[in-house]
C-alpha cells in the first residue's frame, strides 16, 4: 500500500454502516431527549411569532447564545402576553426539528420574570374586555363642544382637583365644575368611583364627566383597573374622559373611556378647548359680523328705494288690474282646454263603439250568416263532427230560429 507521504490519499476501509440524514437526526433527537430531557431555561424572548394555527415560535437568548423554542397551541396556560424583549423562564423538553436538523426546546410552561401579580391581572382583564368590545372605537362618544357643567369624580383633597380648577379658571371661568368626592386608592375606592359615575349620570345638568387622579404606583392606581369601574364607564349615558396618573401611566379606564387625557390638567384643557378657541376668535368674528350687518342694511335700503320708485307702487291699481287680466286669460285657456279634451274623448268613444258594433254577432247575422247549436248546449258548433245523427239542432238566423234534427254529418 502506498504511503501518504508519496502524495496519494490513504486507503479508506469499507464502512460497517452508512447512516441516512434522517437516521442521524433521529439519533441526535434520541440523545437529546434521553440525556437532557425536560429542563427550565431562562432567557430573553426574540423573534416571537404566533402562527395562524395558534402555535408559538420564538428564540431564547442571553449574552452568549440563542435557543429555538416552540410552544404548541393548547399547551399550558399563559398569564401574560409573550413579546420580544421579555425575560422569561421556560419549561420543556429538548428535541429536534428533523427537516432542518435544528434542536429546539418544546415549551409547556412559561413564567415572566419581573412581572408581579397585579401586572398579570391587568393584562388578563384588558385582554378579556377587549374581546368583549368595551374598547371598540365605534362606540366611543364625542365630547360636547361647549359644555356648561362638567362632573368630576376624584379625591376632594388631591392635587388633581386643584389642577383642574386652576386650569378651568384660567381658560373659561364660567364653566361649572361639579365634584363628586371619592377615594381614588385603597380598599373601597373602586366602589366609590362607580357611585360617583352613576350619581353624575342621574343629573340632567351635567354634560361630560372626568374620572381621574394624580400619579402613583401601580398599586395606587389599581382602583382604575377594576372591572366594576370599567363597566360603569362603558354603561355611562354621558361621555367620560379618563385622566389617571401621568402621561406614561395607562389604566383600564383609559381604554374604555370615550377619551383619554394624559393628566388631569390635560382633561381640564380638553373640556375648555372650544370655549378658548371661540374667545380667541371673538374679535375677528365681531368684525366679520359688523361688516355683514352693514352690508345687509345697505342692500335692504337700496331695495326699499327701488320699490319706492317703482311704477307698481306709484300706481297700485294698475298692478291689481294686470293681475286680474292674467287670471281671466288663464280661465279662458282652461275652458278651451277642457272643451278640446271633451271633443277628443267623444270622437274616440264613437270610433270604439262603431268597431264593437261591426264585430257583434247580430251584425254578422245581418250579413246572411247563422249560428247553430245543439239544443240545450250553449256552445256554437264549429265543425260538422260536433253534431251526431239524431241530435236536435237550433239554428239562429238574423230573424228567427230553425229547429232541426241531424240525419248525417260530413267533415
Amino acid at each position: 500500500m502506498p504511503s501518504s507521504s508519496s502524495g496519494f490519499l490513504p486507503t479508506v476501509t469499507q464502512p460497517d454502516r452508512v447512516y441516512t440524514v434522517t437516521e442521524i437526526n433521529q439519533l441526535v433527537r434520541q440523545i437529546l431527549e434521553d440525556t437532557v430531557g425536560t429542563v427550565w431555561v431562562e432567557g430573553e424572548i426574540s423573534n416571537f411569532v404566533q402562527a395562524s394555527s395558534g402555535h408559538r415560535y420564538f428564540s431564547l437568548k442571553d449574552e452568549g447564545a440563542s435557543l429555538k423554542c416552540a410552544m404548541w397551541k393548547g399547551t399550558g396556560r399563559l398569564d401574560f402576553k409573550p413579546a420580544d424583549g421579555l425575560r422569561i423562564r421556560a419549561y420543556g423538553r429538548m428535541s429536534t426539528y428533523p427537516p432542518r436538523g435544528d434542536y429546539q426546546l418544546i415549551v409547556t410552561q412559561m413564567l415572566a420574570i419581573g412581572i408581579g401579580p397585579l401586572e398579570v391581572a391587568f393584562q388578563k382583564l384588558k385582554d378579556r374586555l377587549l374581546r368583549e368590545g368595551l374598547f371598540a372605537e365605534e362606540r366611543k362618544r364625542p365630547l360636547p363642544r361647549f359644555p356648561e357643567s362638567v362632573g368630576i369624580v376624584t379625591s376632594p383633597t388631591g392635587a388633581a382637583i386643584e389642577d383642574m380648577r386652576r386650569t378651568v379658571a384660567a381658560r373659561h371661568p364660567a364653566l361649572r365644575l361639579v365634584l363628586h368626592p371619592a377615594r381614588v386608592q385603597g380598599e373601597g375606592a373602586a366602589e366609590e368611583i362607580v357611585a360617583g359615575i352613576e350619581s353624575l349620570n342621574a343629573r340632567p345638568d351635567i354634560d361630560v364627566i372626568i374620572v381621574g387622579r394624580g400619579g402613583g404606583s401601580l398599586e395606587d392606581l389599581w382602583p382604575f383597573n377594576e372591572e366594576i369601574v370599567a363597566r360603569a364607564i362603558f354603561e355611562s349615558r354621558l361621555p367620560i374622559i379618563s385622566a389617571v396618573g401621568h402621561e406614561v401611566d395607562f389604566t383600564i379606564t383609559d381604554f374604555v373611556a370615550d377619551l383619554r387625557a394624559a393628566t388631569p390638567t390635560a382633561a381640564a384643557q380638553l373640556v375648555t378647548e372650544d370655549w378658548v378657541l371661540v374667545r380667541e376668535q371673538m374679535p375677528h368674528l365681531r368684525e366679520r359680523l359688523m361688516r355683514a350687518v352693514t352690508s345687509l342694511l345697505q342692500e335692504k335700503s337700496q331695495h326699499t328705494e327701488r320699490l319706492r320708485q317703482s311704477h307698481a307702487l306709484r300706481r297700485p291699481a294698475d298692478l291689481f288690474l294686470q293681475w286680474m287680466q292674467r287670471v281671466d286669460e288663464m280661465g279662458l285657456r282652461l275652458t278651451r282646454g277642457i272643451q278640446q279634451e271633451e271633443r277628443r274623448q267623444t270622437q274616440r268613444l264613437e270610433a270604439l263603439s262603431g268597431r264593437l258594433t261591426a264585430l257583434s254577432p247580430e251584425h254578422v247575422l245581418q250579413r246572411g250568416y247563422s249560428i247553430t247549436r245543439r239544443v240545450g248546449d250553449p256552445k256554437a258548433l264549429r265543425e260538422a263532427a260536433g253534431a251526431k245523427p239524431g241530435d236536435q239542432l237550433e239554428t239562429r238566423l238574423a230573424a228567427g230560429v230553425i229547429i232541426s234534427r241531424t240525419e248525417e254529418s260530413r267533415p
